[in-house]
């Protein structure tokens, strides 16, 4: 995995530059280190200052805040893609959305930390995805273009563990760091930059000679693949959006769970956080490069997606029916096993259902629809699951809608015929 990748022609038609043995390590750093923000900041962080700020409502703004980052990162990804795949900036193509995207969602993170209002919140929330998504689309494209189909599935699989990890090392930052939210928030934004810039200044980037036009027809064009001409990718399109549904479903909601239906104390609440997001990564360390290794050997790909999801599904299952923190780390421990298989091997898929007119930043963008749709959609769907009856919030039909979204991503795997 440390040797220099080879050039070649990719099925997007993308073409892999051919990197440095630094590379791929520093890649993955990036990757870790983009998600480290986003995630530790709508997990733990924002829900502890709604906590502080309004803590009669704060299921219901966390929901609408996090919907509403959703929505800008729905909207501003496709179109980045698009105008990054044609740039012409003697910097590359890539290299000023990893930099300048980090440099955005730090800014934002910054504006978190002093918030002392929810609009505030909501702001600061808006600039830190919108930022952040820029780099992350960049990182994506990379796939595609910088690492060879052959070892696709394996590095699908650290990509996995990166973003995995990323929970879970920022419920234990937090609960470790000083209990003040510029700790909180400013810790991960410099973690962001510095792996941004690492990976920036290594990268061997496609420089473009002449930029192509962009209008906004072609901008609008990003957001759109033909699910009627190329089946197989809407339904790994489908498969994917179901699965982070049902994840995004019950992480968005953890710290509240924790507190509220198993009744840990508000102020333990970060570290028993940390640990069930530990025993979940703890899970997919044990499945993902096995996964991703069979998968690149066997050329295989559907059975190990729709055998993964299944089982992501049964851990949620252990975890609905949890009456204390220690089964529900062991629910939460299975459902990573399933979800280390699954993205070690989905992402790899995703790219060889593309279509083969497909520029890679646009591309791939449309494919992260898939996991930025869930961060409008779930709010809006756990709403009424959690008003349903009177004696509070109904987390019991929140993990039911989850653990009914990862069963129909397992199913929507099985129509795909030109992948194994």
């Amino acid at each position: 995995m440390s040797e220099a990748l080879s050039t070649a022609d990719d099925a997007t038609g993308a073409r892999e530059e051919r990197q440095s043995t630094a590379f791929l390590p520093l890649y993955v750093l990036a990757i870790f280190g983009c998600a480290l923000p986003i995630t530790s900041a709508a997990t733990v962080a924002i829900p502890l200052r709604l906590a502080a700020l309004d803590p009669a409502d704060k299921t219901r703004q966390l929901s609408l805040i996090v919907a509403i980052g959703g929505a800008v990162v729905m909207l501003v990804t496709a179109p980045l893609g698009r105008i990054s795949d044609v740039s012409a900036s003697r910097f590359g193509a890539r290299r000023p959305f990893i930099l300048g995207g980090a440099v955005v969602g730090a800014c934002g993170m910054l504006v978190l930390a002093c918030a002392a209002s929810v609009p505030v919140l909501i702001a600061g929330w808006v600039l830190t995805q919108a930022g952040f998504a820029a780099t992350t689309m960049a990182l994506q494209a990379l796939l595609a273009e910088a690492v060879p189909s052959r070892t696709r599935a394996r590095v699908s699989a650290m990509f996995g563990l990166a973003t995995g990890i990323a929970p879970f090392v920022g419920g234990g930052l937090i609960g470790a760091l000083p209990g003040d939210p510029l700790w909180w928030f400013g810790v991960p934004a410099v973690i962001a930059l510095c792996t941004s810039t690492a990976v920036a200044i290594v990268l061997r980037d496609v420089v473009h000679p002449e930029r192509a036009r962009v209008d906004w027809r072609s901008l609008l064009r990003s957001y759109w693949i033909d699910p009627v001409r190329h089946r197989d990718f809407a339904w790994a399109w489908m498969c994917r959006l179901l699965v982070t549904m049902s994840l995004v479903t019950v992480s968005i909601y953890l710290l509240f769970f924790l507190t509220d239906r198993l009744g840990i104390a508000a102020g333990d609440a970060a570290r028993a956080s940390g640990a069930v997001l530990a025993a979940y990564f703890a899970g997919s360390v044990a499945t993902s490069f096995l996964a991703g290794w069979v998968s690149d050997r066997t050329g295989g790909r559907k059975l190990i997606v729709w055998t993964s999801t299944l089982l992501t599904a049964a851990g949620l299952l252990v975890g609905l029916f949890a009456q204390g923190l220690a089964l529900f780390v062991v629910g939460f421990a299975i459902a990573g096993m399933g979800q280390g298989a699954f993205v070690a091997v989905d992402m790899a898929m995703m790219t060889e259902v593309l279509p083969a007119t497909s520029d890679a930043g646009a591309g791939l963008a449309v494919v992260a629809l898939s996991f930025q749709l869930p961060q409008l959609l779930v709010p809006a769907m756990a709403a009424p699951l959690l008003a349903i009856g009177s004696a509070g919030p109904n987390y019991f039909a929140l993990f039911l809608g989850s653990i009914t979204a990862a069963v129909l991503g397992a199913l929507a795997v099985l129509p795909i015929k030109n992948v194994r």
